[in-house]
């Protein structure tokens, strides 16, 4: 997907919200008639039925028939797909939409005229009953698209996104392995000794949140005050999302063009930031703790780290079983759980070696995935085992090595 900014005019901004209401309210009714399904009342209506009642419904009802159908077709086609997803143990069955957060809708069948560029900066999008939609041209628009997305943030910014399939980022071809650490006081440790840190919000602006978050909270409910409160809180909000999503592809990027093969820890992300709240029959343990941990986990963009990865570099990212891997010495491959001193320090004290303790897991990673691609026969496998166990110390090898080139 390539993204653009969106810059409607206040006439087509409310046509836009008119459009992303009927996705909505098609959405939520199909998701209603399957809450209704039971074994008494007979299955829920597939795909092909819906879409019968909802001509007829347009039929019916004028305000429905106002807008445009294809829009309204593709969300009962974006339901039906969340369903075949849920049934496939793939993705989490579907929720409802709600006004101000799920704000969208989808668009197939483009022609190639239907996307213009009128300058340098900008170009224009056909919307259908909306016309031509300016949006920033802050790369060239992919040629040969057939359907976009247009999507409106809470922070109320609205973008575009045409589908396509980028090409993969081509690697090297020398052969280079590097693991890759993934924390929470360091978003990612890499084999070379590099440290890498996403870009949060400065310390002012986190002043500015947390007060912006106490005038919230004495604020009248469905008062004009509280709705200026939650817009400016979403801006900063959305300001931290992009600057961890701009660390995100840009660090990928460079990771996938830098190295041949890319080792990363097999973690279930989902199931690491799951609440520890419990239930009341069976309360959970450190609550607090447990949920400041899971906001470090999800601000440093620990999951999204790897799908872009594996989006961008197909075939070259391991993931490595993540025993042992802090309490591992990379230099003699001893397993001793007191040789991490501190959060920050490793230092074995069987061979003495000592170096950061995130580099030093990401040397563990590096070498498991050397092994790997060794044992699987892939391209980088033969270079790997040529240069020695990928420059990664050795089993047998008991003094320090430089670190992963």
């Amino acid at each position: 997907m390539s993204r653009y900014r969106l810059d409607p005019t206040p006439e087509q901004e409310y046509v836009l919200l008119s459009h992303c209401a009927h996705a909505r309210f098609v959405w939520n009714l199909a998701l209603e008639q399957h809450a209704f399904w039971s074994r008494h009342r007979g299955g829920a209506p597939g795909y092909h039925e819906q879409f019968r009642q909802l001509t007829e419904a347009r039929a019916e009802f004028g305000w429905l028939r106002a807008g445009p159908q294809t829009v309204q077709q593709q969300a009962l086609r974006d339901f039906a797909q969340a369903m075949a997803n849920f049934f496939a143990g793939t993705h989490r069955r579907p929720t409802w939409r709600k006004q101000g957060v799920h704000e969208g809708f989808r668009q197939i069948g483009v022609k190639p005229h239907q996307v213009r560029r009128l300058s340098r900066k900008w170009g224009a999008v056909l919307v259908p009953k909306c016309g031509w939609v300016w949006f920033r041209l802050s790369r060239p628009v992919p040629a040969g698209v057939k359907s976009y997305r247009v999507t409106r943030d809470r922070a109320g910014r609205w973008h575009v996104a045409f589908a396509h399939v980028p090409p993969p980022v081509p690697g090297p071809g020398d052969g280079s392995v590097v693991g890759v650490d993934r924390g929470v006081t360091v978003s990612a440790a890499l084999s070379t000794g590099d440290l890498l840190h996403v870009p949060g919000l400065t310390p002012g602006e986190q002043r500015r949140l947390e007060r912006l978050a106490r005038r919230l909270g004495r604020a009248r409910r469905g008062s004009r005050r509280r709705a200026a409160l939650k817009a400016a809180l979403a801006r900063l909000n959305t300001r931290e999302s992009d600057r961890r999503k701009n660390w995100v592809e840009q660090t990928s990027t460079a990771l996938a063009r830098r190295f041949e093969v890319i080792g990363v820890e097999d973690l279930n992300v989902s199931g690491m930031t799951r609440s520890a709240r419990g239930t009341l029959q069976r309360p959970g343990r450190n609550v607090a703790a447990k949920a400041g941990l899971n906001r470090g986990i999800l601000a440093n963009g620990w999951a999204k780290l790897v799908e872009r990865l594996e989006d961008k570099a197909p075939g070259r990212v391991y993931k490595i079983n993540p025993a042992f891997t802090s309490q591992r010495c990379s230099a003699c491959r001893t397993i001793d759980p007191q040789a991490r001193e501190s959060q920050a320090r490793f230092r074995c004290r069987s061979c003495g070696f000592a170096c950061n303790a995130d580099v030093n897991a990401a040397r563990n990673i590096a070498y498991e995935a050397s092994l790997v691609c060794t044992l699987v026969g892939t391209a980088a496998g033969p270079a790997v085992a040529a240069r020695g166990r990928s420059g990664v110390p050795g089993r047998m090898n008991r003094e320090p090595q430089p670190v992963l080139s």
